[in-house]
């Protein structure tokens, strides 16, 4: 790793304009295919650097691309820049205080993901250039992880199949390669519709689609003791049909989203939520239809990348937090409960030590029990390139994710260190990809005897629209 110290200094000298990037996006937090002001940022900024920008890929109007280099491999840097709704929050504060009621927050960290991804990508593009070097390197600033699944419709726009490589990272409460476990998913509506009528005087007139819905939720609780102990179910039943008692309601929608460890296990997963949905319209005399809006693929994992880039951050070491780092840390850890400091030690099978407040050591590859995961859409990007993560440590020990908390720490000092450290990490493993093709050949040879005889189907239908504003069908 020779080349590791160049591109590591390269980092430092362009992380300023990078931590400005991830402060401007937390300060203008927007949701799920909104993020127009976030993607605006990311692309001025990827043209002030240089790069050839292409905005709206895949018909996504926030979704962004920068590319960088001629020839040789395509090196691709994930990136992310989705807020969440309800999370908002005074900067800095260790107490629960909204800048706006009811406002979206960055409650994941994806403002210090997709400018810390930029970083790395930037660090590469003038590496290339100054050596001379063949190999391009693309910033893909994808929105709507948080459900909306951009990266399952890139995968199915084909933006990723000239790519050799694709690096990404996440905000963490401790720093190493990322676990390649995560659960595959399907977001998927069902509208029931019955028959409208008063609800005293000609009950028996009426089918209600409401009914419906409970005997749905009812049925899919009794599948709990039948299905993998891994799996996860949840649901929001996000129309009504009204708000009168004394009408049946004649239409109803419950939202499902179906988690599986891999996508084999989920399609016959959601296959069995069906026929709950059916059989619920069956003895309420309804009619139902499903539609899927979103989904997810399981990661899957790579040992050439994910040793090349363990590698890369036992040789960097740890982020440089300071003794004002830690006691900030100290006053968010009081308003965790010691389930959430346990759950974040066990999460990454790091010991726990007594009055740590922030991450002092690289958790090991292979890191947890996998019993505490989530659903990602980088995981439909492994299916389709050879991937690697990792997790940044950028805020205190115990976080619970999507909170007041995280959205707090997100422009600390603490935090601008942890994505410095992970555009280096990120960056150091580009350069030794492309100076080195062997390894992108035994990465691209992992990635085929994973997937010998698994065939790929993308979690997202060929007709499912991404539920932009203007996709109102869903």
């Amino acid at each position: 790793m020779k080349n590791s110290g160049e591109i590591w200094e390269i980092v430092e000298t362009k992380r300023d304009a990078f931590f400005e990037l991830s402060d401007r996006v937390w300060e203008t937090p927007e949701t799920n295919y909104e993020e127009y002001l976030s993607s605006n940022e990311h692309a001025l900024l990827l043209e002030r650097e240089g790069f050839r920008v292409t905005r709206g890929i895949a018909n996504l109007p926030t979704a962004v691309m920068g590319e960088a280099g001629e020839g040789g491999p395509v090196i691709a840097i994930l990136g992310e820049f989705d807020a969440l709704p309800g999370l908002s929050q005074v900067a800095g504060l260790a107490e629960q205080r909204p800048l706006t009621e009811g406002g979206n927050g960055h409650g994941c960290g994806h403002n210090l993901l997709g400018s810390g991804s930029m970083l790395a990508a930037a660090a590469v593009k003038d590496y290339l250039e100054k050596h001379g070097l063949k190999g391009r390197v693309r910033y893909y600033g994808c929105p709507a992880e948080e459900g909306g699944s951009s990266k399952g419709f890139m995968v199915r726009a084909g933006v990723f199949d000239d790519v050799d490589i694709a690096i990404s990272w996440h905000p963490a409460a401790f720093a190493g390669v990322n676990n390649p476990i995560s659960l595959a998913c399907n977001e998927i509506n069902f509208h029931f519709s019955g028959r409208a009528s008063h609800a005293s005087a000609t009950p028996h007139l009426g089918r209600s689609a409401l009914d419906a819905v409970e005997l749905m939720n009812v049925g899919v609780n009794y599948m709990r003791e039948h299905m993998p102990s891994t799996a996860r179910i949840h649901y929001a039943v996000t129309d009504t049909g009204g708000s009168a008692p004394n009408v049946v309601q004649a239409r109803a929608t419950v939202r499902y989203l179906v988690r599986a460890r891999n996508l084999p296990e989920l399609n016959s997963l959601v296959e069995r939520v069906k026929k709950v949905a059916d059989g619920a319209a069956l003895m309420t005399e309804t009619t139902v239809r499903s539609r899927v809006i979103s989904g997810d693929a399981n990661l899957v994992g790579n040992t050439p990348l994910e040793s090349l880039m363990h590698a890369q951050l036992e040789r960097l070491g740890l982020p440089d937090f300071d003794q004002a780092d830690h006691e900030t840390a100290r006053k968010f850890q009081e308003t965790f409960s010691q389930e959430d400091i346990a759950a974040s030690y066990r999460r990454f099978n790091v010991v726990p030590k007594k009055g740590q407040a922030l991450c002092d050591s690289i958790f090991p590859p292979d890191s947890g029990d996998g019993s505490i995961v989530g659903s990602t859409d980088v995981g439909t990007v492994s299916w389709v390139v050879p991937t690697v993560q990792m997790r940044g440590a950028t805020y205190a020990i115990g976080t619970p994710g999507h909170s007041w908390q995280l959205v707090a720490q997100g422009k600390l000092p603490a935090a601008h260190k942890g994505m410095e450290h992970a555009a280096k990490v990120m960056a150091g493993t580009a350069i030794e990809l492309i100076s080195n093709p062997d390894l992108i050949e035994a990465a691209k040879a992992d990635h085929r005897n994973r997937l010998d005889g698994i065939p790929f189907v993308n979690p997202i239908p060929d007709d499912v629209q991404p539920p932009l504003p203007e996709n109102t069908d869903v």
